[in-house]
């Protein structure tokens, strides 16, 4: 664990395991917990670094403005300080959008992406249902956990929630334990969100590409994911069934086994 400074922001991160490096980008309000279940299954084989987002976590939240560039950037100041040249890419909902912004600014860098339940913003992207947005964006007089509560049923299927008691508790544990993110940090992650605009430029991403969406998601419908899988060029699509958005938990096994065996295909011989 440690930390890097990128233009007076600290950012923290952790590395685990030993192997070909991955990096994963996180969604809104996450950071390097949100991949418990992902960080000991591949440390198995690879180096695994996360990070907490800027503006959540033990990273530092500034007040300003933030982009996905910057979310990017912080990434890539990771991977310096790692000495890392190369990596396979993960990134789930807004963590999609952040890879995007990496595999375009830092093509020579990545081996392989993983975009989960996300989009490509602007005009093309599929919005959810505006009283779905309204309940995810909306924290006011409510407690942390009233919070983790209320965001815990837009994230998984009614069916994982009920059948999964066990597993949505660590869970809603896991994010507790996180700490609280201040507001105006999560609105500043929700304005970077608004103005990410990429659709007119992912035909442009070098990189073999693993599209992976849930068919039950609320928050990021499925179609934004036809979108990526239609615009870049050497993408794969797999949609998950009965699954809603936050796929690396709810459908962890077959999320990390989906991830896996596509690195795994980029390092045949001939690829």
């Amino acid at each position: 664990m440690g930390w890097v400074e990128r233009e007076r922001v600290r950012i923290y991160y952790e590395v685990r395991g030993n192997g070909k490096p991955v990096i994963f980008f996180s969604g809104v309000g996450g950071g390097s917990w949100s991949w418990y279940r992902q960080v000991r299954y591949f440390a198995r084989e690879y180096e695994v670094i996360v990070f907490d987002n800027r503006g959540a976590g033990r990273s530092d939240k500034p007040g300003q403005e933030y982009r996905m560039e910057d979310f990017a950037d912080d990434g890539a100041a990771i991977l310096d300080e790692l000495g890392v040249r190369e990596t396979f890419v993960v990134g789930v909902s807004m963590g999609g959008m952040i890879a995007q912004e990496f595999a375009l600014k830092y093509a020579k860098r990545v081996k392989g992406l993983v975009l989960g339940a996300t989009h490509c913003g602007g005009p093309e992207k599929i919005p959810p249902d505006s009283r779905v947005l309204a309940s995810f964006v909306d924290n006011e007089g409510l407690s942390v956990e009233e919070i983790i509560d209320k965001n815990t049923r837009l994230l998984f299927s009614a069916n994982f929630l009920a059948a999964e008691r066990e597993e949505v508790e660590k869970y809603r544990q896991i994010q507790l334990q996180a700490g609280v993110q201040p507001q105006y940090a999560l609105e500043n992650q929700l304005s970077a969100i608004r103005k990410f605009s990429c659709c007119h430029r992912v035909q442009n991403i070098e990189a073999p590409t693993l599209i992976i969406a849930g068919s039950d998601d609320i928050l990021v419908p499925p179609e934004n994911s036809r979108i990526l899988n239609d615009r870049i060029p050497n993408s794969k699509l797999v949609i998950l069934p009965d699954i809603a958005h936050a796929i690396h938990v709810e459908a962890a096994d077959r999320f990390n086994v989906l991830v896996d065996e596509f690195f795994k295909s980029l390092d045949e011989p001939g690829d």
